[in-house]
């Protein structure tokens, strides 16, 4: 999309500005269209100044949740869908999608479909979104297509806040950890090796560790934030790999402790979503080649794609689940009470429910566990280091006083 600036007339006054447009003829016909007539129209040339730097998505979820409600709101209050999008428009914070919805809003003005003006804005609506607002308009159900991703994305950013939740306190104090011991080892322990040097005879052996463990700190303190960066890019580089990834992904969700947390938030992401998909009425070969897309999880994706295939084929949905480690029997055989009752987005609905449910109930455990293991591995690490330095010492008291 480029920008151009323009310059000319509407019923009432001289207008000047800046519209954004994929070429110059789409951006006079929608300034005709905004009841301007062209005088001079010319595109800006990019610069450091006028170029726009986004990192990430142009909204935050929480606040794309917000918007979508509202907007749900305003079409069930009967406004209509371009001045609902005008009202949207003034009232969000974030400046790059503000600029996305008035955009939105000039699609839509010039004859263009809801679904259509998203398409043309991948990073702020996903596939997810589009599709579903897109079956809403065949059905004349826009705004309750709206609610349905509301609450798809609600959910699904509660359990995943879970999950970070639960996840961020062990790295936390993991960090502080390995921060404590470097510091005690690189400018602590060097300040007694004079000390025991000037001691004599044999130290305690876990003193001579400590020792050595610090010296090749202070000495190769280099080789050691080489080898961190080595494998934080070797990590990055198996995740951005969809092989890497897989093999990433299935090492985590084999974990004894956050494995099984980890599959239950990928499994309530999945149902919550062919859900929504289903609820919406898209078709499901469709769906499940979105949700292969949405998950995050590789392994649980692959065995979506594996279903979306053997549909394909004329065979089982629920097959490649069922012979599938990641995926336990409540999975397939609530799909196939679903799809005999012909309703396969309520029982996809309800064991999302659990899921979410399970997910909340393992990260209240996970919190209560790891709280004083944490607490015990750092004083237990500290502990030792310090014990190392005072061994020494009290063996050269108890030589003192025999003394």
């Amino acid at each position: 999309m480029a920008r151009f600036k323009y310059s000319g007339r509407d019923a009432k006054s001289v207008r000047t500005g800046v519209i954004v447009a994929g070429n110059k003829r789409e951006a006079a016909l929608k300034l005709k269209k905004q009841g301007i007539r062209v005088t001079d129209l010319n595109e800006q040339a990019e610069t450091v100044l006028t170029k726009e730097i986004h990192l990430g998505k142009p909204i935050k979820r929480a606040h794309f949740i917000m918007f979508l409600r509202q907007f749900s709101t305003l079409l069930r209050a009967g406004v209509t869908i371009v001045e609902s999008i005008k009202i949207l428009s003034l009232q969000v914070e974030s400046k790059p999608f503000q600029k996305i919805l008035i955009s939105i809003g000039d699609d839509l003005r010039g004859g263009g479909a809801l679904s259509e003006a998203l398409m043309k804005h991948p990073k702020a609506f996903e596939p997810l979104v589009i599709n579903m607002i897109k079956a809403g308009e065949m059905s004349g159900t826009v705004d309750d297509s709206l609610d349905r991703l509301a609450d798809h994305y609600e959910k699904a950013h509660l359990t995943r806040q879970k999950v970070i939740s639960a996840m961020s306190y062990p790295l936390v104090v993991g960090v502080v950890a390995i921060g404590v011991v470097i510091f005690l080892l690189s400018f602590v322990v060097p300040m007694f090796v004079d000390l025991f040097a000037s001691i004599g005879g044999e130290l305690p052996l876990l003193t001579q560790f400590v020792l050595k463990a610090s010296e090749f700190m202070v000495a190769y303190w280099y080789v050691i934030i080489l080898a961190i960066a080595a494998v934080v890019i070797g990590f990055w580089m198996m995740y951005t790999n969809k092989e890497g990834k897989y093999i990433l992904d299935s090492l985590l969700l084999r974990l004894p402790i956050f494995g099984d947390m980890m599959k239950k938030s990928a499994l309530a992401t999945l149902t919550r979503t062919l859900s929504s998909l289903f609820a919406s009425s898209v078709p499901i070969l469709q769906a499940l080649s979105m949700t292969e897309k949405i998950v995050e999880n590789e392994v649980v994706s692959r065995v979506v794609g594996e279903s979306r295939r053997s549909l394909e084929r004329g065979g089982s949905l629920t097959e490649p689940m069922m012979n599938h480690w990641a995926f336990p029997p409540l999975i397939p055989h609530m799909i196939a009470i679903g799809e005999q009752t012909g309703s396969l987005d309520a029982m996809l609905g309800k064991v999302a429910d659990f899921y979410e449910k399970e997910v909340e109930a393992s990260t209240d455990r996970l919190k209560a566990l790891i709280e004083p293991i944490m607490i015990i591995l750092l004083a237990g690490l500290v502990g030792t280091i310090v014990l190392s330095i005072l061994l020494p010492m009290f063996s050269l008291f108890s030589e003192i006083d025999n003394l």
